[in-house]
């Protein structure tokens, strides 16, 4: 199974991912983390990529697809993947269709209004781990390794606020996009816990395996 994993920034993809990864068997593939792996190793392909970050220039959509495509080719990959973070437009989509066989494009949706206050309530772990404020009860340590927590340079009103307008223009026209291609499966993420999220994606995706 080849899942893509949409949803707005504050929707909590990050946390469904890994546990859907881990449920489902999923190499769990994120776009950020293979760039990083190819700048540190020094590929061609990272060089390429990190021409463009250190003008502070968005990476063209095409060696964003190439990067996908040459991840997508490893071994690991061909039991299963999960997508998070690519495609991010209907370009990319359109690129992907040409070298993946995608079976499942689910949309974590939630509320806007919901987004601002979560994502600027988010604080993180260098251990990977997430939290919001409202949960802490005062703690300022991780609870899986102890490790101080801190917030996100771009947690912050102004920048998620452009993220947002970002997503809705660029990201957003993907759910028609699938939805057309008999693709989407739609969750609402804005209620509950996220291991409520959680089991109502899994009777989504069980009666879909």
């Amino acid at each position: 199974m080849n899942i893509i994993l949409l949803g707005a920034p504050g929707a909590g993809k990050g946390t469904q991912a890994s546990m859907l990864a881990d449920k489902y068997h999923l190499l769990h593939i994120s776009t950020g983390d293979i760039f990083r792996a190819n700048i540190k190793g020094g590929t061609e392909i990272g060089k390429l990529a990190k021409s463009y970050i250190d003008k502070g220039q968005l990476v063209p959509d095409s060696v964003t697809c190439d990067i996908v495509k040459d991840r997508l080719g490893w071994d690991d990959a061909k039991s299963g993947y999960m997508l998070d973070g690519f495609p991010r437009n209907i370009y990319q989509a359109e690129q992907l269709d040409k070298f993946a066989d995608v079976d499942i494009c689910l949309n974590i949706d939630v509320d806007p209004s919901l987004l601002m206050d979560r994502i600027c309530g988010r604080r993180v772990c260098s251990c990977g781990e997430s939290y919001h404020i409202s949960t802490l009860n005062g703690a300022t340590t991780c609870k899986k390794c102890g490790k101080e927590l801190y917030r996100r340079a771009d947690d912050n009103p102004e920048t998620v606020a452009a993220r947002l307008e970002t997503y809705a223009k660029q990201t957003a026209p993907l759910i028609d996009y699938y939805k057309a291609q008999g693709k989407l499966v739609a969750v609402d993420g804005g209620k509950g816990s996220p291991e409520e999220v959680f089991d109502r994606i899994c009777g989504r995706l069980d009666k879909l395996i």
